[in-house]
């Protein structure tokens, strides 16, 4: 999964894999320093590590997810994405 995107100097990268009325999966490249600001969103969210680690605040708390590792981000509650280093995910948004 990790070699269908690219990291891309000083910038996230993102591909959607799939896109249903179901949901969406996608794939995110994050370059050292890069990420999302706090957000929130109206549907559960799936996130996979699947290079490097990640750092993730989910309703405040801190979560550091290492290659392999998985979480669930919550409906409607706001979260952030922050690459100290390089990383790549993949989040799969699941639609009520």
């Amino acid at each position: 999964m990790k070699d269908h995107i690219e990291y891309s100097f000083g910038s996230v990268v993102s591909k959607t894999l799939k896109q249903n009325p179901a949901g969406t999966i996608t794939l995110f490249a994050f370059d050292a320093g890069q990420g999302l600001s706090e957000h929130s969103a109206p549907f559960d969210a799936v996130v996979q590590v699947i290079e490097g680690n990640g750092h993730f605040v989910i309703g405040g708390e801190d979560h550091e997810l290492m290659e392999g590792q998985m979480i669930i981000m919550p409906a409607n509650v706001p979260h952030a994405v922050k690459a100290d280093k390089r990383f790549k995910m993949l989040l799969t948004m699941l639609r009520a």
